[in-house]
């Protein structure tokens, strides 16, 4: 005979769907827990109101119970739950319209004596009460709107929002600078202001208001989000098709509507479009790790910083199981980038939930949720996306990512970026697990011991050193991809002259612990080239032919003088450089390579001798001012056409064809020292000559046209 219970453990029936008035039901015994038995039910309750078929088994093995029993008690017990919680909500929901119904029969008496003070007129009637009640309920609203608005705009701006000039919801303090024709430069025009934009640390939030009415709805949301992700990463045909083109992975629109319907009235509009992807590879960290690293926002950022340019975790929802992430439930923001000036952030309010599947197996699922704060800002919407951890023997996990947005073009993308961005590679799964797996091999490399004078060449004395210069590396990196972020933080001003892209700057004010003091002129450009990303890294990662496109180093030829290596791939690495033949002897050059099957980096720094010494002695190198320079590197999208010169072969080992690469040269001056300076003319000249001689050998050398 099969049992059930209700939630505190008195009495209930079994199965739940059968007609009560059944003389067969009447007749069954019903089942009171034993004290023992309730206790463990609750406890378990508190720590997973949502036990999967394997802790119910667990459970039934330790009280004596059947599997059905568990379940039924546990879907009582929510149902009490429910029940209570609705019973406090519907209590404070009377009490509130109490007090209301009190306000508005004083409102009322009052209103009755009231008289006109000009004309000495009657009493206003019911209609005319009606008419100003609903005036002044509006108003109180849009007071609370604009309170709202208010602090958050004060939070970004740091003054109160009364101070501001209108329809500005940033300050920015004007330069103040006029540009005319600079005589061969091809910088000519009208007048363009530049603005000092604080530094991105300013960076704030107004925590929203969340009820628990709130934090029910959320959970309810991430729920449906995890099992729809379940599907997305366990399921193959026909929900997901395999690209004649290039073997990716291709969601079928149709079957999944089919699957997962929803409401897609917004669909209609053509600016809309999805992006959707699945990859899945192999990386070299415990799924534990991983967890923790997705799990919160800061090691989010330095996991990703070629592709995550901010990340706050706005409230935690549920911290999950003691000494877990399980369960873990958390309302984050987070802007996402490709490294090129000309492309936008894509900006997110999402949910991300855990929740550990069985022993070794993880799921972290992230979806849009919109708060009022910032919905109307957002042009991205994330459906549910994430990946699934799978412990695997020493030390190694495999993920399999599912990215899926809907995004709506409300501004044309840029035609250079328009193939990488419409393919779904510049935002999807393959680039995230390729960079998942380059930054876990990094780390995988900074966690050695050993001292390999292969990669040392006993210039580094010791692990404690190696460990040093490649923290010191890695916020060298994260500052570079930081400078040219399309981010809030940011705000770029184009200069003419160079080709049909120009150059764009951006001025911030500089304060952070490990940059110089003082204001910092960043410019870039992004230019494209019909040679393979491959061919492109290695032209600039090769010493010989660095002279042929480092404007700063005169045509002198480098010497590498320290090395550490990154990861499997030898492009993966620190180098330590000194130049020949110069006259600064005292300066040598700290750079890191990056690179994987979605594109790569070369980012340089000059540093002064002392403050090497410092990273290399072990010693914390976290206020060594950086100015990091550099390119990124990236494939155009574009099937190749051609003889099949350009070939990108990825972790995987499968072979993509591509026609060309996208590049990005990015350089930061010290415009002055003195956090109020003003910018002079002489600056944007120098840095605007700069990129444009460096893209004019670029070219050259690659045996490209200049034009």
């Amino acid at each position: 005979m099969e049992y059930g219970s209700v939630g505190g453990g008195n009495s209930g029936g079994g199965g739940g769907d059968h007609d009560p008035s059944d003389p067969q039901r009447r007749k069954k015994r019903y089942h009171r827990h034993t004290a023992l038995q309730i206790q463990k039910l609750e406890s378990m309750f508190k720590e997973c109101p949502h036990p999967d078929e394997k802790q119910r088994l667990q459970l039934s093995r330790e009280l004596g119970l059947a599997p059905r029993q568990i379940k039924f008690w546990f879907q009582n017990r929510r149902t009490q739950m429910k029940a209570q919680h609705e019973r406090a909500d519907n209590s404070a929901l009377r009490a509130e319209n109490d007090k209301i119904r009190c306000e508005n029969i004083a409102i009322r008496e009052a209103l009755k004596n009231v008289i006109c003070p000009s004309c000495g007129g009657p009493p206003v009637t019911e209609d005319s009460y009606f008419d100003e009640h609903k005036l002044r309920m509006e108003n109180v609203q849009l007071k609370e709107e604009l309170d709202r608005v208010s602090s958050i705009a004060a939070k970004y701006v740091g003054r109160p929002i009364s101070q501001l000039p209108p329809v500005q919801p940033f300050h920015f303090s004007s330069l103040d600078l006029s540009m005319g024709n600079f005589g061969g430069q091809g910088i000519g025009g009208p007048s363009l202001d530049l603005d000092l934009i604080p530094t991105s640390s300013n960076l704030a939030f107004q925590p929203p208001v969340i009820s628990d009415m709130d934090k029910s709805l959320m959970t309810d949301v991430a729920a449906n989000a995890m099992e729809e992700l379940l599907r997305l990463l366990q399921t193959n045909e026909p929900l997901w098709m395999k690209s004649s083109a290039d073997g990716r992975d291709v969601l079928n629109l149709d079957t999944y509507q089919r699957i997962f319907p929803r409401a897609m009235s917004h669909l209609k509009n053509p600016n809309v479009r999805i992006e959707a992807s699945r990859d899945s590879g192999v990386v070299i960290m415990n799924g534990v790790a991983l967890v923790d690293m997705f799990m919160d926002s800061n090691k989010w950022v330095e996991s990703f910083p070629t592709m995550v340019s901010v990340a706050k975790t706005i409230e935690v929802i549920s911290s999950g199981m003691l000494g877990s992430h399980s369960g873990s439930l958390q309302l984050m923001y987070e802007e996402l980038q490709v490294l090129s000036p000309l492309v936008p952030t894509r900006e997110f309010c999402i949910l991300r939930y855990c929740q550990q599947i069985e022993q070794g197996l993880w799921a972290i699922v992230s979806v849009s949720y919109d708060i009022p704060q910032f919905a109307s800002q957002f042009r991205c919407h994330r459906l549910p996306s994430g990946c699934l951890i799978q412990d695997m023997p020493n030390g190694y996990s495999k993920v399999t990512w599912v990215e899926h947005v809907e995004i709506e073009d409300k501004t044309t993308t840029h035609q250079l970026y328009r193939d990488l961005i419409h393919s779904g590679m510049a935002f999807g799964a393959e680039r995230w697990l390729a960079t998942l797996q380059r930054m876990c091999e990094r780390v995988a490399c900074q966690m050695v011991s050993s001292n390999s004078t292969r990669d040392l060449g006993g210039v580094i004395p010791s692990p404690e050193g190696k460990r040093s210069m490649m923290k010191l590396a890695q916020r060298m990196v994260s500052s570079f991809c930081s400078s040219i972020s399309t981010s809030n933080s940011h705000r770029w001003s184009t200069l003419s002259g160079l080709h049909d892209v120009g150059v764009r700057v951006t001025l911030h004010k500089s304060t952070d612990p490990g940059q110089p003091n003082g204001v910092v002129l960043s410019a870039a450009t992004t230019f494209s080239l019909p040679v393979s990303p491959q061919n492109v890294f290695s032209f600039f990662k090769d010493e010989r032919t660095r002279p042929q496109w480092d404007v700063l180093s005169s045509g002198n030829a480098v010497q590498e003088v320290a090395h550490i290596t990154n990861g499997s791939h030898p492009g993966n690495c620190i180098s330590v450089l000194r130049a020949y033949n110069t006259s600064q002897n005292n300066m040598l050059i700290l750079q890191e390579s990056c690179v994987d099957s979605s594109g790569s980096l070369v980012v340089y720094c000059p540093v002064d001798l002392p403050a090497i010494n410092i990273a290399m002695s072990g010693e914390d190198p976290s206020y060594i001012p950086l100015l990091p320079s550099g390119f990124t590197i990236s494939p155009d999208g574009r099937p190749d056409q051609g003889d099949g010169a350009s070939t990108s072969s990825n972790t995987q080992g499968s072979t993509a064809r591509l026609s060309g690469s996208l590049i990005t040269v990015a350089f930061q001056i010290l415009v002055s020292s003195l956090p109020s300076a003003k910018l002079n003319l002489e600056s944007v000249n120098t840095v605007n000559n700069l990129i444009g001689t460096t893209v004019q050998q670029i070219k050259a050398a690659m045996n490209c046209p200049s034009s």
